[in-house]
């Protein structure tokens, strides 16, 4: 399954936003099934810390070995999820 992360906007920033966007993607988009998720952000302009934490982070503990993510050559994304990575 693929989600192309510019559905939940261009500008992933805040905490509540990142939490109402897990809500929704877990009502509608998630599947019930384990299968492989792949993360597209490549027309995400930039992702926050606290937006991650809220969305990306509760799915790879949902999933942790179906998780994938990709087109994160934009500066904001590769440092957002190197800080995740480190927690």
């Amino acid at each position: 399954m693929k989600i192309k992360m510019e559905k939940f906007g261009k500008m992933l920033i805040s905490r509540p936003a990142g939490k109402e966007a897990y809500l929704a993607a877990q009502a509608y988009i998630l599947p019930k099934k384990p299968e492989e998720i792949e993360l597209d952000f490549s027309e995400v302009a930039v992702l926050g810390p606290s937006w991650a934490d809220e969305f990306v982070t509760k799915l790879q503990k949902r999933y942790p070995n179906q998780l994938k993510i990709t087109h994160i050559n934009n500066a904001s994304i590769k440092s957002t999820l190197d800080i995740l990575q480190k927690k």
